[in-house]
């Protein structure tokens, strides 16, 4: 049976959530996929975004649909529990741009040797998935578990947490989430509100990018933001 114990914050806040009937349904399902068929990340790393980020430490949110379900070419995966970011030293396509923004932002050159994003999540960035395990090769293909019930509570409890904080939501699906920060969706792309500041562009993947999602100097934002409400800015650098 999967573990799911975080070993921070998270375990107090999620106590009850992980006491239902449904989280108990979740996590049997998901360890018979592991069980029976290749599943990503591993199993010690599908909680590795709480793991990483605790709440009291979290500062910004990156949100993501699922992990990657691929290989690189030698044949490793990429997922790692982490939203965007990627064990293995070729970088997805996404990500390259995510890296292009920060070139074009901040003056940060892409790194040649990692696309892991740890340093990032060490810092305060949680890097959440809404679907937390995905079937190798098969995109999508664990949203039937309905992770999002377990993650959407997650949102609820950052918002609560009234700390200081960045949403970066990049896509549609991220920005359905809006709903769960402010009680509705917006029609601005950047909303700031009381301790909230929420920066909305398309996704940094390749069929989307350009439409958009260069144009938003959104971590020198995110850091502007950090600094006004007293906080350590991230350093954005690998």
């Amino acid at each position: 049976m999967i573990n799911t114990t975080i070993g921070n914050d998270w375990d107090i806040v999620l106590k009850d959530m992980k006491q239902t009937e449904y989280f108990t349904n979740l996590i049997e399902a998901i360890s018979k996929e592991y069980e029976t068929n290749e599943i990503y990340p591993s199993q010690d790393n599908i909680f590795n975004a709480l793991k990483l980020t605790s709440l009291a430490n979290t500062k910004v949110v990156i949100l993501g649909q699922d992990p990657y379900y691929n290989k690189d070419r030698a044949g490793n995966s990429h997922a790692m529990g982490l939203s965007f970011s990627s064990k293995s030293t070729s970088v997805p396509k996404s990500l390259q741009n995510i890296f292009k923004l920060l070139s074009i932002d901040l003056g940060i050159e892409q790194p040649k040797k990692t696309a892991d994003l740890t340093k990032w999540g060490e810092q305060g960035v949680l890097l959440l998935n809404a679907t937390l395990t995905v079937e190798a090769g098969k995109p999508n293909s664990h949203l039937k578990y309905k992770w999002e019930t377990f993650t959407d509570e997650i949102i609820k409890k950052l918002v609560e947490s009234k700390q200081p904080m960045v949403f970066l939501l990049w896509g549609s699906f991220a920005q359905k989430k809006e709903k769960l920060i402010l009680g509705e969706c917006s029609e601005q792309n950047i909303v700031e509100q009381d301790n909230l500041l929420i920066i909305k562009t398309p996704h940094p993947s390749p069929m989307s990018a350009s439409k958009g999602f260069f144009d938003v100097m959104q971590f020198s934002m995110t850091n502007d933001f950090l600094k006004k409400h007293g906080l350590q800015e991230i350093d954005w650098q690998l």
